[in-house]
């Protein structure tokens, strides 16, 4: 079977190039720009394109499925290539299901939380010794790629997300999969630029429930009104079961779960209720209650989300991956709730096309309310990169409706009050879907007064 990829180098695309490699796929691949890692992990493998850049003597007659991602136009001359030969062409999420619609198929969705919860049942899984595949959007601790498909294995767990399979297939990913058993964590409008209004985007939810197999379920957070509502009125011929965030109690800064009183190297309300939809997918997958908390009291968290970078004295660092409204409140709210003695100082870095376009930017409003010191960066180039008009300090100040938020546009001044900040009981909390303005955080974490 041999496979070409347009657009090798993309964090999921790189990931499968690997995993039908290792199935012994034939697989080549090109793209104009790799970072790392994946120009690494590619070279690895032996997959790293000698050239760089779109070569149309890449494509030929005996390729048996291109995979077109999204970093590549719909006018990359590969493509076009492929097309004028009548190549049969996959988004990848189109490949992960060809690749597994004979496995029963996990799917979690949701505007929030679903890296952490599809992080939470392969560690479960994991722990058990379990043969599974999986699709994850982060590098987990233990798992060498964010990809894995064999033949052997009877199910797959897949992070899906609302966003576009590719520039040919404007349909969200998680509708590509077919689900037999689905999650959805909670709906927050995003993606603005894909989804112009929040009805536009809630539709997506409602159109992904009718995508799930015939009778198969639906596991969803009920506290959420939105979802419940858009589940509870669907007409799709599924199964509806609600979660809630499990009974708990935090004693000396440590979550334990009740009524056994396991304790937790997470805390917060938003991983506890990604903990309860991790716990009823392992129900389905044959895992007893008693055994999931038995593993899940192992979990240390999915890479970059509130992820601990120092710990001395009466202070903590953490950096989590955030940057929506919703997740940027959870967050907050989190460590405050878990260290309620001690002062949070929150610095959120605004970088996707969601949250620096003014007429999106309202959402935010008392999103860092509950944070005591509160900091808002933006890195000024990303506004030219992004074709965007840059915001003020008074646009950042009325769209959350705080004034006393402190707005850095400039990553050295930034660093430097950071850097001069007395954080004796006070926790750090670093936020960003970006670079965190290129700062060393470990460094600054193992660097800060404390």
């Amino acid at each position: 079977m041999r496979v070409h990829f347009i657009a090798i180098g993309g964090a999921a695309m790189h990931n499968l190039a690997i995993a039908l490699h290792k199935k012994g796929f034939l697989v080549t691949g090109s793209d104009d720009v790799i970072f790392e890692p994946s120009n690494s992990r590619l070279a690895k493998y032996g997959l790293l394109p000698t050239e760089i850049g779109w070569h149309e003597e890449n494509i030929t007659t005996d390729i048996d499925a291109v995979i077109l991602g999204m970093h590549a136009r719909v006018d990359n001359p590969e493509l076009l290539k492929a097309q004028a030969l009548g190549l049969k062409i996959y988004s990848y999420p189109e490949y992960i299901y060809e690749q597994s619609k004979n496995k029963t198929r996990v799917v979690i969705g949701g505007s929030h939380g679903k890296t952490t919860i599809t992080s939470m049942i392969l560690h479960v899984l994991n722990y058990y010794q379990k043969d599974f595949d999986y699709l994850v959007g982060a590098q987990l601790a233990g798992f060498d790629t964010m990809v894995k498909i064999t033949d052997s294995a009877p199910v797959i767990i897949i992070e899906g997300d609302e966003y576009l399979a590719s520039p040919i297939d404007r349909r969200p990913k998680f509708h590509l999969y077919k689900a037999n058993i689905a999650i959805l964590s909670g709906i927050a409008w995003d993606h603005i630029n894909v989804f112009p209004t929040f009805e536009n985007y809630v539709e997506q939810f409602a159109n992904f429930l009718t995508t799930i197999e015939p009778k198969g379920k639906v596991i969803y957070c009920e506290t959420d009104e939105v979802l419940k509502q858009t589940v509870e009125t669907s007409a799709a011929n599924i199964v509806k079961i609600p979660y809630q965030i499990p009974l708990h109690e935090v004693k000396n800064g440590i979550t334990y779960l009740l009524p056994e009183h396991t304790p937790l190297k997470v805390f917060g309300d938003h991983n506890l209720m990604n903990l309860n939809a991790a716990r009823m997918v392992c129900r389905e997958l044959g895992i007893s209650e008693t055994e999931f908390d038995k593993a899940i009291s192992t979990f240390t968290g999915a890479a970059k989300r509130l992820e601990l970078l120092n710990a001395v004295n009466q202070t903590n660092v953490y950096k989590d991956f955030a940057h929506s409204p919703s997740k940027l409140k959870a967050t907050i709210q989190a460590v405050k709730a878990q260290f309620p003695d001690r002062e949070l100082v929150a610095m959120i870095e605004l970088h996707t096309f969601s949250s620096l376009n003014k007429d999106f930017l309202k959402e935010y409003k008392d999103a860092m309310k509950d944070a005591d010191v509160a900091m808002v960066y933006i890195d000024d180039k990303t506004f030219l990169i992004k074709r965007m008009e840059p915001l003020t300090e008074d646009d950042i100040q009325t769209a959350f409706n705080d004034k006393a938020i402190m707005f850095f546009n400039n990553p050295v001044k930034l660093e430097a009050y950071l850097r001069s900040f007395d954080f004796r009981n006070k926790n750090l909390l670093l936020m960003s879907s970006g670079n965190y303005a290129g700062m060393d955080l470990p460094k600054l974490a193992a660097e800060i007064k404390s």
